[in-house]
């Protein structure tokens, strides 16, 4: 009876045992209503806006914040520069082409902390259906907090991704840069372990 017992309890512990495991990870929401995502791009007419509609996860395999994952999707149609001309002209074939593509990604693939602040996150950037590794800097504020504010930049050259046109009348420089400011509140689990 007793060995009966104690093989039941050990198939209880196999199975209750790695979802405690998996609960022992912090786990953070990124607030939209927060945060924010804007893009720039030096022009004889200034070119910038930011895209009103996306979505992006911050999760984690571990307390150690170099095993974060950041999974950010932007709904290329709902980019905004306040001129409907050059939205029209953004979300044509020549430029983010949303009807074959949708949505613009990264998703990190390795995480480095490079200062007490700050990280390079190396990752997969799609848009236009075409994904190349770029780096996104970011700088965390807020550590230990529960609540992080974190903002960074990643620039890329908008022909290695076929944008290769122009707007009529308006000189455009290839160097485009996305920046984010996301705030990200913690929901659950151990606080994040940095480097010091």
């Amino acid at each position: 009876m007793m060995l009966k017992f104690a093989k039941i309890l050990c198939l209880v512990a196999s199975i209750a045992l790695p979802s405690l495991g998996k609960a022992q990870v912090p786990v953070f929401v990124v607030t939209p209503e927060d945060s924010s995502i804007k893009f720039f791009v030096k022009a004889s007419v200034a070119i910038g806006g930011t895209f009103d509609k996306w979505d992006a996860t911050l999760r984690f395999t571990s307390p150690d914040v170099t095993t974060a994952v950041l999974d950010i999707k932007i709904q290329a149609d709902s980019v905004n520069t306040g001129s409907g001309m050059k939205d029209g002209k953004l979300k044509g074939k020549d430029f983010f082409d949303v009807k074959q593509s949708p949505l613009i990604t990264f998703l990190s693939k390795k995480v480095v902390q490079t200062g007490p602040d700050t990280f390079d996150v190396q990752g997969d950037f799609t848009i236009r259906g075409v994904t190349k590794p770029e780096k996104l800097t970011l700088t965390l504020s807020g550590k230990g907090t529960g609540t992080g504010n974190i903002k960074g930049t990643l620039a890329f050259d908008r022909k290695d991704y076929g944008m290769n046109s122009g707007i009529p009348f308006i000189k455009i420089a290839n160097r485009v840069e996305v920046t984010v400011g996301f705030i990200a509140k913690q929901i659950s689990g151990p606080r994040v372990v940095y480097q010091q």
